[in-house]
């Protein structure tokens, strides 16, 4: 079907016009549907949102088209009245955040003009914008380094992929250990794995973070060759970040070279007040970062920084419909070997769009909102007699919590309250909470509630009725447990009558 008989294009000069006529269907659906929806989350759980969804979206390839706008208004119908919504206050399960519409408006133009990250030609522009902000990117994690650069990715999990491919090819023929902690994200096994390597070294955690000590010894325990230590600043599941001063020193006394996850704490860069919260990370030799966390952007904006733009050089290769010898003497950029991917979206867009709408003091003020929102958060749960937070500081945003109602239970019974509340409040769509285990106060792990609070205008007034919720849940859970115990003691033989009383 040609541009002029039904399908008209969104790029070019008409492509705009088209575009908004469309554009404007799309923001009153998503309007009408969040209404509709009328919470964080779709009510009924996944049998009832798959009928909702389907009775809109299917089929999804029928014989004859419906037409762009009726297609629209179905299908981003079912998505937005079936979407677990970070923008709601009530949406604290992960490192999910709510995008800034800034970079969700750059984020049409990019996918209007379709840049091809892989070549110039594809990419003039475009491949400017990526380059000026790896630059700014690259600066911020390494200010002192001489030559550092940065990589756009798909987000934490293909930077510390590429940052292990990068370590091997350093070391080749190796074989490189990789020794992390065990607070690390999954991906780095991962990594590992599809790398060939030796499966990580896992070091202990004290609450929530590398143990230094069993650093040294685990790194002593090798007996030299290449290693990498990989820590985290800022744990998926409590926001922790690990002693990477201490960190540092250890590795550089055996050698070793350190590579940090910062794809959740990486954004306390932006503020000057947060920032020495990640003292030693300028010492790492590649840093992950990933924007559409802390950062607001529309998945995916993750970054890979290195020290030095020299230790990008095994991502280099040669395909002559890209970037021929010819050309790049010719001086055409050579972009193929800036990622593992060919074809890449402009991603790097948003992120510039963004930074220059708000410039560094404004995403230091959006950082340190949601740090101080989550502290408020954690001295509200410490004022409620029916809820606890876990002992210790607040990581970064997260707050850990449970209702004392579990605790009175046996250690299974307790953290079963605490699962069934989680599913019971996504059931109905009341809210979206995480689930985290984690080390208590007196040394055991638990079960808990998780709170990431990402949203950079949520007040903590916001947030306290998703409280209430948990405290009500929480009762109807316990009480339930307690039935189920008191009906499993009365064994088989027990008149049913008794077996059901409370």
């Amino acid at each position: 079907m040609s541009a002029g008989t039904g399908a008209p294009l969104a790029g070019g000069v008409h492509g705009p016009g088209h575009l908004r006529a469309l554009t404007a269907v799309v923001l009153d659906t998503l309007e009408s549907a969040a209404r509709a929806r009328g919470g964080p989350l779709p009510a009924g759980g996944p049998d009832e949102v798959a009928r909702r969804t389907t009775a809109l979206a299917a089929p999804v390839l029928p014989e004859e088209g419906i037409g762009a706008e009726a297609a629209l208004v179905d299908l981003v119908r079912a998505v937005a009245e079936g979407a677990a919504d970070p923008a709601d206050p009530a949406c604290v399960a992960h490192l999910h955040c709510p995008p800034l519409a800034v970079a969700a408006a750059a984020e049409l133009a990019g996918a209007a003009l379709n840049p091809s990250m892989d070549s110039w030609d594809q990419a003039p522009a475009a491949g400017v914008i990526e380059e000026l902000t790896t630059a700014a990117l690259a600066r911020l994690v390494h200010p002192e380094a001489p030559a550092p650069d940065a990589l756009i990715t798909s987000g934490g999990t293909e930077s510390n992929l590429v940052a292990l491919l990068l370590a091997r090819e350093r070391v080749a023929p190796g074989p490189l250990r990789v020794v992390t902690g065990a607070n690390a994200h999954h991906s780095v096994h991962r990594a590992a794995w599809m790398l060939g390597l030796p499966a990580p070294a896992v070091v202990a955690c004290h609450d929530g973070r590398i143990d230094p000590a069993a650093l040294d010894r685990t790194l002593a325990g090798l007996g030299g060759g290449p290693v990498l230590v990989v820590a985290t600043a800022g744990t998926t599941d409590e926001g922790r970040i690990d002693p990477l001063p201490e960190i540092a020193r250890i590795a550089e006394r055996y050698g070793a070279e350190l590579h940090v996850d910062a794809a959740y704490g990486g954004p306390l860069l932006f503020s000057e007040r947060l920032a020495p919260r990640l003292a030693g990370l300028d010492r790492a030799v590649s840093v992950t970062l990933d924007l559409h966390k802390l950062g607001w952007q529309p998945v995916a904006a993750g970054v890979l920084a290195v020290a030095d733009t020299a230790l990008l050089a095994p991502l280099s290769l040669r395909a002559d419909y890209l970037n021929a010898d010819d050309d790049t003497e010719a001086g055409l950029p050579d972009l193929l070997g800036r990622s593992v991917r060919t074809t890449r979206r402009p991603d790097a867009l948003k992120v510039a769009v963004t930074f220059r709408a708000l410039g560094r003091r404004g995403l230091s003020e959006l950082v340190e909102h949601c740090v101080r929102t989550a502290e408020e958060f954690g001295r509200a749960v410490d004022a409620r007699p029916a809820l606890r937070r876990r002992p210790g500081a607040i990581g970064i945003s997260t707050v850990l919590f449970r209702p004392v109602v579990a605790d009175a239970l046996e250690a299974e019974a307790g953290d079963a309250v605490i699962a069934e509340v989680r599913r019971t409040l996504l059931m109905d769509g009341r809210a979206v909470l995480g689930r985290a285990v984690a080390e208590d106060g007196d040394g055991r792990h638990r079960l808990w509630l998780k709170a990431t609070l990402l949203h950079p205008a949520a007040a903590s007034a916001d947030l306290l009725p998703l409280l209430d919720l948990v405290t009500e849940a929480a009762d109807r859970a316990a009480a339930a447990e307690v039935g189920d115990s008191r009906s499993a003691a009365g064994g088989a033989g027990a008149p049913a009558t008794e077996r059901l009383s409370p």
